[in-house]
């Protein structure tokens, strides 16, 4: 509840002890063969350097559909229409043990305008579409997870919990 010392627009404060989760999307993005868009982190990125992850990034003060346009934008040079995608998965997952919990939305699309580029080679030095069955070695466990998930037909995977 609002009082005279508050603005009306000021977000809500966490009660003590509350661990908010970070908020990501993910684009699984599938060509016409099947095969899903995986990028190459920068050996020196601060996550996951060297392996193969999705186009993916945090919310901003903006919608997970929103996120996910700016981020293909961004990260690869692709358009991507929101009404042509559909939430595919749900990843709620801890990266190491004390981690900040974080929560994937994977939004799934085939259907982009634009060739995937490097714009933002300080964190991604390659895109590829790899077949679900052939994922590189080198990949983001919950990427892997990930996909998994989404050839069960299932539409939540927990990774990290203990």
């Amino acid at each position: 509840m609002n009082t005279d010392t508050e603005s009306k627009d000021a977000p809500e404060r966490a009660p003590s002890g509350t661990v908010l989760n970070i908020i990501g999307v993910h684009l699984y993005l599938e060509d016409a063969e099947g095969r899903v868009l995986l990028g190459l982190r920068h050996p020196d990125s601060a996550f996951a350097g060297d392996t193969w992850h999705f186009l993916a990034g945090h919310c901003q003060q903006e919608s997970a559909l929103a996120c996910l346009v700016r981020e293909a934008q961004e990260e690869a040079g692709l358009l991507i229409d929101p009404e042509r995608v559909e939430l595919g998965h749900v990843v709620h997952l801890v990266d190491t043990p004390g981690d900040t919990p974080r929560m994937g939305l994977v939004f799934r699309t085939r259907a982009w305008s634009g060739t995937p580029k490097i714009l933002e080679p300080d964190k991604c030095i390659g895109w590829r579409f790899w077949h679900p069955d052939e994922l590189p070695e080198q990949i983001v466990p919950y990427t892997r997870a990930t996909v998994d998930g989404i050839r069960a037909g299932r539409l939540y995977t927990e990774v990290g919990w203990s």
